[in-house]
């Protein structure tokens, strides 16, 4: 039997009983010490395994009889060895010998269940703890801490050069059992691969062997230090204290650490990208604790925390090396290929700098001889600019140049507006796909989207991460898919927005601090903005009081703001944002805000897309009359919806006529559809995802006539699915992956005469199909696991356009 989640005191008790017991019977009969011996190191080696296990399952809340085997193997041991005890020295040799051969026997128990079940348990627990997947939200955890992530260091590029030296001194000064050296601080300017060296260091086998724990932070401009500990009581499956104030939350981490360090284990703690200016909190990791050491990465040097180790740029070998692995296809030879020259010259200017190399190459990648040459004598011409910075900009403005040469003048467009959203953000690609559709008319199903993304990614501008092979391109669903972006090429892209005249700008953004404004939007005399995209982001010291701003061309406005009060208005200016067709709002801090103001909504009369992330929003629909041109409503981590709409004195469909999508994603508060939402007969998609308190679906959404798209993913508590969705005609995709309670199919679904493909993995509860499935003579595709793919072994010679898929589940954690 596969040892189950468990939980309860009991096992903690019961496994103290037996090495108590072992103990003294090590003490009393010497005779059986050298088997003794080997079980009491036996149980202290599995200890803590038990009790990570143990501290999960309380936390779970799973029944104390899936323990039953571990209980049973315990107690039968603790009377063994207090038996065991009893034997004198005077006794037979038999005797002696049966009672050593059953000691061993329970050894050997002990070792066979913890490398088969407790090691395989404990596997599946760290994907409980890591996945978007999890239950967590039914764990009775405050919602605030579900999306603090891992503090796990990703994997760093398949490709390393010039970092075994580097490599090879950190460990020389970090894998010390003594004071001297604890903390270390790598300094480089931005792209010389400060991040990749941290992250290879973590993952080094050495490292791993010295350190029992790793954690890994990045820090960022906004140096959180109340977050950050947050982030690592969650991370260590500690429940997550509210602290007073940061003194309070520095002298907590204080006494984990010195918990953590007690059992034995050394700590490594990593902050990567750390900002100037961080000094002041910088220090409240300097605890003087043997077995605690911290890793630094930055641009800045911070002597007064600890030594520096200054990263160099890569020789000329290394620089070449990296830029050839990017630049020249394998097996590539003939007159195609550039001369050494050319290639020396162009790594030349790269001037050491990883990140420009690796993208300058990827530019490069499979080109003419020309374009080559081309890029050369562009790199030449910024040879007057002396700052680091400047220098990489120069270098990496190459890349931008192809990207304006490119066939589809949109991609560099793309790129830009990539600079809109806070850095070490991911970007959620829903809302790029939502700003790309109106800014840049590219189509509303993301295909065009998704195809720009790919290519930038292609030359280096950015990472697309599927955080799981469940984001589905083929069916147009990229809730799981985002984009982050090295904070040099944001910087550029930036650069380059801000080369304009204020007024004259496409792309207008704004990173406030505190309440410092530019002059320009302090002045007296206002002007007239052209910019079609607007994005402003506040930090915890903005009072949100906005000054008046007339941008009267704004077809996309960014609102990102991250700070400790519970409410955020939405600024004045806005009413006169005559021609704003998307608008996001994003909460980046660790609490939920409140978000007023609602009411200069109703002047937006083109308004057609608005995401809203992390934010309370019971008054959204009290002060609004209509948004008649609204087709897209995404919440994402939104609290009081069901509040929001049923506070309405304006009936759901008079209020959006037109609203043709809903995407509802991790509202832990939503228990039911709000009344009306099946009275939008415009609708044809509805996703509500990881949504764990949604028990049912209303039997009215039979009424959704138009629906084409419906997704109830990763809903844990829905149970069934109404028998109206058999009115739903149109019908093409239904998604009902992650709801484990569903035991049955409603006997309508073979009306759905209009549906391609289903998607059910992960569904457990599911036990049996109605027979009515084979009329589903359109149904192309099943995606599911292989139990549920038995369910439809009857059916399939009486379905032959269907195709069964049984993917492999793979879990990309680099996002978190």
């Amino acid at each position: 039997m596969a040892l189950e989640i468990v939980g309860g005191a009991a096992v903690g008790a019961v496994f103290e009983k037996l090495l108590e017991a072992v103990v003294d019977a090590r003490n009393k009969a010497t005779q059986f010490d050298s088997s003794l011996e080997k079980l009491e190191n036996r149980l202290t080696f599995i200890k803590s395994c038990i009790l990570q296990v143990e501290k999960l399952n309380d936390q779970l809340d799973r029944p104390k009889e899936e323990m039953e085997k571990l209980v049973r193997i315990l107690k039968d041991g603790e009377k063994l060895i207090r038996k065991c005890s009893n034997v004198s020295c005077c006794n037979n040799l038999m005797k002696k010998w049966r009672y050593a051969s059953k000691i061993d026997a329970l050894d050997d128990s002990l070792l066979k269940l913890f490398q088969v079940d407790l090691l395989s348990q404990m596997e599946i627990l760290a994907i409980f703890k890591s996945d978007r997947f999890s239950l967590i939200s039914n764990r009775g955890v405050s919602h605030k801490y579900e999306n603090l992530g891992s503090c796990e260091a990703s994997d760093p590029p398949a490709l390393l050069v010039g970092l075994d030296v580097p490599l090879i001194e950190l460990k020389r000064r970090l894998l010390k059992d003594d004071h001297h050296e604890s903390r270390i601080v790598v300094s480089a300017p931005g792209g010389c691969g400060k991040t990749t060296l941290a992250k290879s260091f973590c993952q080094d086998k050495q490292v791993k062997e010295y350190f029992e724990h790793i954690w890994y932070v990045t820090v960022s401009k906004a140096f959180d230090l109340i977050g950050i500990i947050d982030k690592l009581y969650w991370h260590n499956e500690e429940q997550v204290p509210v602290f007073q104030n940061e003194e309070d939350a520095v002298n907590q981490l204080e006494l984990m650490l010195k918990k953590k360090l007690q059992y034995g284990g050394r700590i490594l703690l990593v902050l990567d990208d750390v900002w100037c200016g961080a000094e002041s909190v910088l220090v409240k990791f300097m605890f003087q604790m043997q077995g605690y050491k911290v890793l630094v990465t930055s641009r800045n040097e911070f002597p007064g925390f600890g030594s520096t180790y200054n990263l160099k740029l890569l020789n000329e070998e290394d620089a070449r090396n990296l830029f050839c692995h990017s630049a020249i296809p394998q097996g590539r030879t003939g007159s195609s290929m550039p001369t050494e020259d050319l290639l020396n010259k162009i790594v030349r200017q790269c001037k050491g700098f990883p990140l420009a190399l690796e993208v300058v190459g990827r530019s490069l990648h499979g080109q003419p001889v020309e374009i080559w040459k081309s890029t050369l004598m562009k790199l030449c011409e910024g040879q007057s600019i002396v700052n680091y910075e400047d220098e990489v900009r120069n270098c990496l403005q190459s890349s931008l140049d192809a990207l304006r040469n490119h066939k589809d003048i949109i991609l560099k467009e793309c790129f830009m507006d990539l600079g809109s959203f806070p850095e070490d953000q991911k970007i959620p690609v829903t809302a790029l796909i939502d700003i790309w559709a109106d800014l840049h008319k590219l189509d509303e199903d993301g295909v065009h989207a998704i195809s720009n993304l790919h290519k930038l990614r292609s030359r280096n501008l950015l990472n697309l991460v599927l955080t799981r092979n469940g984001a589905n391109e083929n069916d147009g669903w990229y809730n799981d898919a985002f984009v982050t972006q090295h904070d040099l090429l944001r910087d550029l892209a930036i650069h380059q927005s801000n080369q304009e005249p204020i007024h004259k700008r496409k792309r207008l953004i704004l990173d406030l601090t505190g309440n410092r404004l530019p002059h320009w939007w302090s002045n007296e005399k206002q002007l007239q903005l052209s910019a079609r995209l607007v994005s402003i982001s506040t930090d915890e010291m903005f009072s949100s009081s906005w000054p008046n701003m007339q941008i009267p061309e704004a077809k996309v406005l960014i609102l990102t703001f991250n700070h400790t009060q519970n409410k955020y208005e939405l600024p004045e200016f806005m009413k006169r944002m005559y021609k704003l067709k998307v608008l996001i709002v994003t909460n980046y801090g660790f609490c939920i805000s409140e978000l007023t103001n609602f009411s200069l909504l109703g002047s937006l009369c083109k308004l057609k897309r608005m995401r809203l992330e992390k934010v309370s929003i019971p008054t959204l629909c009290n002060t609004i009359t209509e948004l008649k041109n609204l087709e897209k409503l995404s919440l994402v981590m939104c609290h009081k919806i069901g509040q929001a709409f049923a506070s309405s004195t304006t009936q759901i469909p008079e209020m959006l006529p037109n609203l043709r999508e809903i995407n509802i994603e991790y509202c832990n508060d939503l228990v039911e559809l709000p009344d009306g939402f099946c009275d939008l007969v415009r609708l044809d998609k509805l996703s509500i995802t990881n949504c764990h308190k949604l028990s049912a679906l209303p039997e009215e959404i039979g009424k959704l006539l138009n629906l084409e798209v419906l997704r109830i993913h990763a809903c844990t508590r829905v149970s069934k699915l109404p028998d109206s969705i058999g009115s739903l005609k149109k019908l093409s995709v239904l998604d009902i992956t992650g709801c484990l309670r569903i035991r049955n199919m409603p006997k309508r679904i073979g009306e759905l005469q209009s549906l391609r493909e289903f998607q059910m993995r992960k569904c457990g509860g599911l036990r049996e199909l109605p027979s009515s499935v084979t009329d589903l003579v359109e149904l192309e595709r099943v995606i599911c696991d292989e139990e549920t793919a038995q369910l439809w072994d009857c059916f399939t010679h009486l379905l032959p356009n269907l195709t069964l898929s049984v993917p492999e589940e793979v879990i990309n954690l680099n996002w978190l």
